[in-house]
């Protein structure tokens, strides 16, 4: 048996999330449909991370198992062909059977984008924020949710999880043209936890809060303390990152 690894990019404006739902266009059934009439086998895909209904990817990593002989780069090309052009299939590579894309992954990087202007293009891929943002507190709120912390208040409410730890490796907010740009990467992230931090972090900057309330909230782990869920269409999926494949 043959374990494939894809790297996918998407759009995903019109797919409710990546997760197969039987009465729902998704990311995962897409790709599994088309790849499974291409190789003839039933394709069940490993995906480091299941985003949200209007949330985009760069770089999401899955795996599948298939006896199919075909060519990596043909399974790459031939998914493609079947595809509509909003998800692409970016790379495949034959890889160990061990290697899970979803518990391999060391580390995945997202990225929320906030526009100054209202757009009509690129809409789908920013956040109009009304407001006028000071970034300074704003990234210096980063330095207290560096580390591993618990992020149950950062958090959708009523998710049930085994806990809510997360070690964040770098936060990071920048200016670029017209945007806003929070970058943030970590070993897992809990759901809806970048939109709840962004949504803390724009109350900050609007002045509304100390940064130093950042470290307050994740003590507290109560999601009503946070700050709003920011919309879906400005987040990104950038990478995933693994130490051995």
């Amino acid at each position: 048996m043959r374990n494939i690894k894809l790297v996918v990019e998407y759009d995903g404006s019109d797919f409710s999330g990546w997760q197969y739902q039987p009465n729902a266009v998704t990311v995962q059934g897409e790709l599994e449909r088309s790849l499974s009439n291409l190789t003839q086998n039933k394709v069940k895909l490993t995906a480091a991370g299941r985003t949200d209904a209007g949330v985009h990817a760069l770089g999401q990593v899955a795996n599948f198992h298939t006896n199919s002989q075909l060519p990596a780069e043909t399974i790459k090309r031939g998914g493609n062909a079947m595809l509509a052009k909003s998800i692409r299939i970016v790379s495949a590579d034959e890889v160990s059977e061990s290697f899970s894309a979803r518990f391999s992954a060391r580390a995945r990087k997202y990225r929320y984008v906030i526009s100054k202007r209202p757009r009509a293009i690129g809409r789908m891929y920013s956040w109009f924020c009304p407001y006028k943002l000071n970034v300074d507190p704003m990234q210096h709120a980063c330095n207290f949710i560096l580390g591993e912390n618990d992020f149950e208040a950062f958090c959708h409410a009523g998710a049930q999880l085994e806990h809510y730890r997360c070690n964040v490796s770098s936060a990071l907010w920048f200016e670029k043209n017209d945007d806003l740009i929070f970058e943030v990467t970590a070993n897992r992230f809990v759901h809806n936890m970048v939109r709840i931090l962004a949504g803390t972090f724009v109350e900050i900057g609007r002045g509304k809060r100390a940064p130093e309330d950042m470290r307050v909230i994740l003590e507290s782990k109560d999601r009503k303390q946070a700050g709003a869920t920011v919309p879906a269409h400005g987040l990104f999926l950038v990478s995933v990152g693994y130490s051995d494949i």
